[in-house]
């Protein structure tokens, strides 16, 4: 099996890009009409490869773990994202060119004026090497901003580097400062910029002819969960923990959408919102994934500026409190299990725990699973343990119990003093102010109506209501010790929410899979897993004559009756052209029908890294790579199956 050599050059975005607009992967929306900055629209590989990431994200999570699949409204009424908070807080915090005008994100100014800087740093000092220069030449160019080779104190690039770890942590003022102490500009102006403001990001609109039932474009699916949880509830028996799950399309109406899919104002997402008794956080299955060891970056690290990542596993992370619950540490090794299926780098993933500022308010723990690309480490899956909030302000807001009734196995019996009016008799002596005794003595404590009932055995006592003294007396009132029975338990549920961003898991799926072939850095290729590769074989007739037509189409419906999806290549230039086109669009097999396929139904397989090629009868070949695809066989499996093939056939 012949080696293959995926970093003789070195990674070249433009290269890339190049690739994605030529072959369709995807390309900014309304193009003809000069687009519109974070709108994109997929062609057929692009649309085809997410489906395909969204068919495992099925798999792995919905079918493995039992949840409740539902597909809400994108239009939302105002109330709901009033109530939940989004309507005050869902916010960026942006800044203003003091002369043009022009609107930046507060916190990816000061990110890449620092990283540019201490690129800079390192260049003057003349340790960054050719791959890093690449790479931050690339930065530079894409962000037009203008860094000369300038040698740093080492105690300012010490400090650069701690604002850097700690940058999700910092206010809205404390951006603005950051922006005047170390003079951080407009990269594309050089002019001084305002004071940070919030910016809300949700797309407001209008429902109804009228326009009075103002609405919003979901910025999540998250609300549809919550209040559907009555009808999940019930759909599941009554019984909790569960999940629900949801794929569609969120709206954000970003600042400075400038980094192609990874920053976008449309997009895709996948929601699972998990239903867990707040008194046991525990997971039924945390057994099977504890031994999982990820790479962790806990709030406390990066508080002492630093990014150093430790390696751990989850069973240990929830041991020792790093990961709040067992609940939430199931999810996160479920998502690493997920991304390193689909073909995401495991050197280039890590976890970053939310540092307190970042964090809601009414949280418990947060873990955001980040991917490093060209643009750095990009946040592409949040994992919150999101307590009871969601649930408990709609239910407040509407008035509708959004709890979980649980029947006791044995009941809680419990003892405790009972206010006990003579209604006709207070009304007759208080009047109007009976109404007010009944509510001031029913809010009392136990502790509080103990010593009424001591005081009202001696004959009469004074309570205060509405600043007055009211007397009380035992024809009045009195107060019983009472034995109760409780058989159900009410409560609300607590939240775990794992958010998947599928544009910005794909696009750096990509990058992960792309490199150039060792002989010539003209051939680009995309080494996308079987899994979710958009084509999984391609088919390649040696000749257009029509006595190959039978064959082409025996073998095309063997691979769709084996649920293998496959395109047929007859164009007229040669094998080795139509091999490297679709080894661009990440294509892993290919098979080859020849003449002597005519003859002895034989045909070549050629696996698209190491250009390897095996030969054996049609039927043989396409149980092998049936199994390839399916994931239950290896290439080098695959090679103990089949011949190895030497470029030549018998054909008489």
């Amino acid at each position: 099996m012949a080696s293959v050599n995926r970093t003789a050059h070195p990674f070249d975005k433009s290269r890339l890009e190049a690739l994605l607009n030529r072959r369709f992967f995807y390309a900014p929306a309304f193009e003809i009409y000069g687009g519109v900055a974070g709108l994109y629209d997929y062609g057929p590989p692009g649309s085809s490869l997410q489906a395909n990431i969204i068919a495992e994200w099925r798999r792995h999570f919905i079918v493995e773990d039992h949840m409740l699949e539902l597909d809400t409204t994108i239009m939302t009424p105002a109330p709901v994202f009033e109530t939940s908070g989004h309507v005050a807080r869902f916010a960026d915090w942006m800044v203003k060119d003091e002369k043009t005008g022009d609107v930046l994100r507060a916190d990816h100014l000061v990110k890449n004026v620092l990283q540019a800087r201490l690129a800079g740093n390192l260049e003057a000092r003349g340790l960054a090497n050719d791959k890093d220069k690449g790479k931050d030449d690339e930065k530079k160019k894409k962000k037009k901003i203008k860094t000369a080779a300038v040698q740093l104190p080492d105690e300012t690039v010490e400090e650069y580097e701690g604002i850097l770890a700690r940058l999700d942590n910092y206010s809205g003022p404390e951006l603005g400062q950051l922006c005047k102490s170390h003079d951080i500009r407009n990269p594309d102006t050089g002019n001084q910029v305002g004071e940070p403001q919030q910016f809300n990001l949700m797309f407001a609109s209008s429902i109804g002819p009228t326009g009075q039932h103002p609405g919003f474009l979901r910025p999540e699916t998250a609300q549809g969960h919550f209040l559907n949880f009555s009808r999940l509830l019930e759909f599941n028996n009554g019984r909790v923990p569960f999940a629900s799950a949801q794929i569609g399309r969120s709206f954000r109406n970003e600042i400075s959408p400038r980094a192609g899919l990874l920053r976008v104002r449309e997009f895709t997402m996948g929601e699972i919102e998990h239903y867990v008794d707040p008194d046991n956080k525990s997971h039924v299955r945390f057994g099977d994934i504890r031994h999982i060891v990820l790479p962790l970056l806990d709030r406390s690290v990066q508080l002492s500026g630093s990014v150093q990542v430790t390696q751990m596993s989850i069973g240990e992370a929830v041991d020792r409190g790093i990961v709040a619950n067992e609940t939430l540490g199931y999810f996160i090794a479920r998502i690493h299990l997920f991304l390193l299926k689909i073909g995401i780098d495991p050197r280039r993933l890590r976890f970053r725990q939310h540092m307190a500022n970042e964090m809601a308010h009414y949280a418990t723990d947060c873990w955001d699973a980040e991917i490093e690309n060209s643009s750095g480490w990009t946040e592409c899956v949040g994992c919150a343990d999101r307590a009871a909030y969601d649930l408990s302000v709609h239910s407040a807001r509407t008035g509708h119990p959004l709890v979980v009734r649980q029947a006791l196995k044995e009941p809680i019996v419990t003892e405790r003093e009972v206010p006990e009016f003579n209604k006709k008799t207070l009304g007759k002596t208080l009047g109007r102010d009976a109404g007010l005794v009944q509510r001031v003595v029913g809010e009392m404590s136990q502790e509080e109506l103990v010593r009424l009932k001591g005081e009202l055995s001696q004959g009469s006592t004074t309570i205060s209501a509405d600043e007055r003294q009211i007397i009380l007396t035992p024809q009045l009132l009195t107060i019983e010790r009472r034995t109760f029975k409780q058989s159900i338990r009410e409560f609300t549920p607590n939240v775990i929410e794992p958010s998947f961003g599928f544009g910005r898991i794909l696009y750096s799926l990509l990058e992960h899979s792309f490199w150039c072939r060792e002989q010539d850095v003209e051939r680009g290729v995309l080494s996308l897993p079987p899994l979710v590769a958009p084509t999984k074989v391609l088919i390649v007739p040696l000749s257009a004559k029509e006595e190959f037509d039978p064959l082409i189409a025996e073998v095309s419906t063997k691979l769709r009756r084996g649920g293998i999806f496959s395109r047929v290549d007859d164009s007229n230039t040669s094998i080795g052209k139509r091999y490297a086109r679709n080894d661009e669009l990440g294509t892993p097999f290919g098979v080859t029908l020849d003449f002597a396929s005519l003859q002895n139904r034989t045909m070549t397989l050629r696996e698209r890294d190491t250009t390897d090629q095996l030969i054996g009868s049609i039927d043989d070949v396409i149980a092998v790579v049936t199994d390839l695809v399916q994931g239950t066989l290896t290439w080098g499996d695959a090679c103990t199956r089949l011949k190895a093939y030497d470029g030549v056939q018998a054909v008489e």
